[in-house]
């Protein structure tokens, strides 16, 4: 039987996955983990790999939503230190969230969002090296 190997005309009927990258430093780790929402909060289910000096990554894709994530290190549940976002978790601790857009352009977007207008920092700048100079004399 041969197969249809054509599937750029194939829509799927779920969401569609998006790229999502984790990177995690730690100078003595030997195993390092992700459990959350989007893995049934199974820490073996997504392994970082090790890249050397202590930095650790992982890529996976996930269909666009909202998650709630921990890194697992060495055994030790922690929030991800890089995360925007963490969230109290019922055990006392933090859950770092990961916020998945449904493009890579509807993630830059929300990201230039928060970004500070650049003429508004340079303004704040020199009104602030206008105090100091003014200050030294």
């Amino acid at each position: 039987m041969k197969h249809n190997h054509n599937h750029d005309n194939v829509r799927s009927a779920g969401p569609q996955l998006v790229p999502v990258r984790f990177e995690f430093t730690h100078p003595t780790a030997t195993t390092v983990c992700i459990a959350g929402t989007f893995n049934q909060w199974q820490p073996e289910a997504k392994t970082l790999h090790p890249a050397g000096g202590g930095r650790w990554w992982k890529e996976t894709a996930l269909a666009p939503g909202t998650y709630e994530y921990c890194l697992v290190v060495d055994g030790q549940w922690m929030p991800d230190p890089l995360a925007r976002e963490t969230v109290p978790n019922p055990f006392g601790g933090r859950n770092s969230v990961l916020k998945v857009a449904s493009s890579p352009e509807a993630a830059h977007r929300a990201d230039a969002e928060n970004l500070p207008l650049k003429n508004e920092t340079n303004r704040n700048d020199r009104k602030h090296e206008q105090t100091n100079t003014s200050n030294q004399q």
